[in-house]
Order: structure tokens, then C-alpha cells, then sequence
């Protein structure tokens, strides 16, 4: 008879490449009895990093993320990480996503509908039904793009409603199209669209932005944009795809603008259903509230990256911050799990 796992044996639970590795069912079956040390929910700056010293640490673990880099992949272009002068998102997401699978470790894409605790164990189940369980838990799960809950929002998805201005600027070369915010993301989205569209409607809500400086002295050079301040869009309409624009009050004499575009660009929600429903504290806003050791409420969850939230600490929603919460919380991770059960430290 097979001695019980024992997550802090790390001869357990390999596999040997020289060895058959069977059917693929079995294998999965396999993963699923399983009880890992750690499982990390999600796929961006912070859970990838995180990973990577969870791989340092020896700790036998899993990684789920549906989009590789998070929100950060859609980022037209990175001229504030640490390494590297100029970059863009995707080009970063591949970086960080190479060095986690240089341990042998493979992001696994399924979306994760389901946690709760199991005794002392925690497990995460997929859309497919799928239970993983795990003695700590990770949560990296990042923002999703807000949206402007508008008429024709929805309906145009894909037909020249956009929340990602890398991938589809592009598609409206020679085109007008209207960039909705007043923020980085927006200004940076105006610039990369002035690149490509004929005419470019940098459409916000007040009279002046909340984008750094160096973003607005950029615009500011752009001849092909046009800024529609004190404005907000009310509808989007057209017959198959965007045609125009409604504003809430007239832009010089015109209460429509003609567009073929619209790239939403006003903001993120936090992801934060799955700690949720195990009861981990969330603030004012949704996001998790962590101690300095990126504890939550919930022994043996712990948490990094946009989704956190720290009392009495900056909140800087930057890449370079979630890759430093995302190696304190793969630490304090261990450090948990150490006082589970004594770890051998390397000689």
C-alpha cells in the first residue's frame, strides 16, 4: 500500500519523464486526488510571479489564469517596468509566462467558478466540474474592464466596440473612432488609435484628466485628436456595426458624433467573486483586504496585485507593485505551510 501524500515530500507527486505517462484522463484524475501546497488564481504580473518563487520554494503548485498578463497584456505600450525602456503588454506577458514554465510549470487556461474550504484544505472547482485542492490558496485575479452600461453596448461587442486598443486600433485605419476615459489607459489608447484612425474623439467626463503628465503632453501633439471634454456617452448606434455616438449634451452644435469605432478605456473592476464565497473581507470597493504579509481574514489565503487592498497603504495599481505582492505572498505562502508541518530547508 502506497504511503498517504505528504505535500512537504517533494519525491511525491512527480513524474518521471522517462516513465509512461499513460492516457491523458488518467493523468488529469491524477491531478485532480492531488492535494497540492499551494493553487494561485490567476494569471497576471502578480500570480505569475508569484509562481516563480513558489517554484523557488519547491512548493508543488498549480496556476490558473484565463488571459496571460491580465490586463496588463493589452497595454499598447510599458515605458515604467523596471529592465526594459519601451515594451509592449503582450511582449511582457510572453517574458513572464516563459521564466514560470522554465520550472516545469504550465499555466492551466480554465476559468475557475467555484472555491471553499474543505477542513483545513481549500478547493477550486472549473467550469467543467473539475475539484483541485490545496492546503493554501493564492488569489491574483486582477480587475476586469469596466463598462459603460450604455445602449448598443453590448450589441456592437466586436463590431466596433472594444475594450482593448492594441488589439484593435488597427481595424479603424483611415476611420474615425472615439476613445471613452481620462486616465493612462485612455490617453495612451487615444495616442495608439491616432496612429491608425483618420480622426481620433477622445471623449471624458470632466474637464481635465487623471493621466500622468508626460501621457498628456504626448496628446497634446496630435493633430488627428480632438478632446470632447465634460461629455458622456449616452448611446452607441448603428445598423450592423457602430455608426455614431450619442453625447449627453451637444459638442460643438452636434449631439452625435460619426464614428466607426468606440474603444472603452474608463477603468476596472476588481475580480473578487471567488473570495467571496470562501469569506474573505473585502472593502468598501470589493477588493481584499490584506495584511502586510498578504494575509487575509481566511488562514491560508493570501492574496497580491490589483485585487488587494492594505489600510493605511498606497494604493498603486502598477505592474512593478504586483510583482513585489505577488513574491510576498508566495513567501508568506510558505512560511504558512512551514507551520503546517516543519519544511526542509535546502542545504
Amino acid at each position: 500500500m502506497d504511503k498517504p501524500y505528504d505535500p512537504f515530500d517533494k519525491t511525491q507527486g512527480r513524474t518521471d519523464p522517462s516513465a509512461s505517462s499513460g492516457s491523458s484522463r488518467a493523468k488529469s484524475r491524477d491531478e485532480r486526488s492531488r492535494t497540492y501546497d499551494t493553487i494561485i488564481i490567476g494569471a497576471g504580473a502578480a500570480g505569475m510571479t508569484a509562481s516563480i518563487y513558489c517554484s523557488r520554494y519547491k512548493l508543488n503548485h498549480l496556476i490558473f489564469g484565463e488571459v496571460v498578463g491580465g490586463q496588463f497584456v493589452d497595454a499598447v505600450v510599458i515605458e515604467n517596468y523596471p529592465g526594459f525602456t519601451s515594451i509592449s503588454g503582450l511582449d511582457l506577458a510572453q517574458a513572464f509566462k516563459k521564466q514560470v514554465e522554465s520550472y516545469g510549470v504550465k499555466i492551466r487556461p480554465e476559468k475557475l467558478i467555484k472555491a471553499s474550504r474543505k477542513g483545513v484544505h481549500f478547493v477550486v472547482t472549473t467550469g467543467k466540474g473539475e475539484p483541485f485542492e490545496a492546503h493554501a490558496l493564492i488569489i491574483a485575479t486582477g480587475r476586469r474592464h469596466r463598462r459603460l452600461d450604455v445602449p448598443g453596448e453590448a450589441k456592437f461587442l466586436g463590431r466596433g466596440v472594444s475594450y482593448c486598443a492594441t488589439c484593435d486600433a488597427p481595424l479603424f485605419r483611415g476611420k474615425s473612432v472615439a476613445v471613452v476615459g481620462g486616465g493612462d489607459t485612455a490617453i495612451a489608447a487615444a495616442i495608439h488609435a491616432a496612429a491608425f484612425a483618420k480622426k481620433v474623439y477622445l471623449i471624458h467626463r470632466r474637464g481635465e484628466y487623471r493621466a500622468e503628465p508626460l501621457w498628456i503632453e504626448r496628446l497634446k501633439t496630435l493633430k488627428n485628436v480632438e478632446e470632447v471634454l465634460t461629455r458622456q456617452v449616452r448611446e452607441i448606434r448603428g445598423k450592423r456595426s457602430v455608426e455614431e455616438v450619442v453625447l449627453d449634451q451637444p459638442f460643438k452644435g452636434k449631439k452625435a458624433l460619426k464614428v466607426q469605432g468606440v474603444l472603452v478605456e474608463i477603468g476596472f473592476d476588481p475580480v473578487s467573486e471567488l473570495a467571496d464565497q470562501l469569506g474573505v473581507e473585502l472593502d468598501e470597493r470589493r477588493c481584499i483586504q490584506i495584511n502586510p504579509d498578504h494575509s487575509t481574514n481566511i488562514p491560508g489565503v493570501f492574496a497580491a496585485g490589483d485585487i488587494t487592498h492594505l489600510p493605511g497603504g498606497v494604493s498603486l495599481n502598477q505592474i512593478v507593485n504586483s510583482t513585489g505582492e505577488g513574491a510576498g505572498a508566495a513567501a508568506s505562502a510558505y512560511q504558512y505551510l512551514c507551520q503546517l508541518k516543519p519544511c526542509q530547508q535546502e542545504k
